[in-house]
């Protein structure tokens, strides 16, 4: 029996969930990258963080973020080159509540923070 799967903590979901070509319509494949990818890209590229400070902040194993980020960055790069549409959505996450907000992130829109479900797609 395979052992559950544990949730990452994350601050806030995105504020859209796909990312393509402009102009396009894309008939081809759509790349569909889990919230917890998105925020390790978020804590690592933008925030500056270690593999080791972002999982503390998710609450997982240092190894299991990298593995995460690896898919994460994969993904990216696969979108960029092959013109292929990036959608953010699904997971093992859970958001921060009120009390560990002091916890999430330093640039995060905080309006956007909790609203669990409420991604914009563009």
């Amino acid at each position: 029996m395979p052992r559950p799967r544990k949730n990452k903590k994350v601050c806030c979901l995105p504020f859209s969930n796909l990312y393509g070509p402009k102009g396009i319509k894309s008939e081809g494949d759509i790349i569909v990258m889990t919230v917890e990818e998105y925020e390790s890209i978020r804590l690592i590229d933008l925030e500056g963080l270690t593999q080791e400070e972002c999982a503390e902040r998710m609450q997982v194993a240092r190894a299991t973020v990298q593995s995460i980020y690896k898919d994460a960055k994969y993904k990216v790069a696969e979108s960029l080159v092959n013109g292929n549409t990036l959608k953010i959505e699904g997971g093992d996450y859970k958001l921060y509540n009120e009390d560990e907000r002091t916890s999430g992130c330093s640039r995060c829109r905080r309006s956007r923070c909790g609203q669990n479900g409420s991604i914009k797609t563009i």
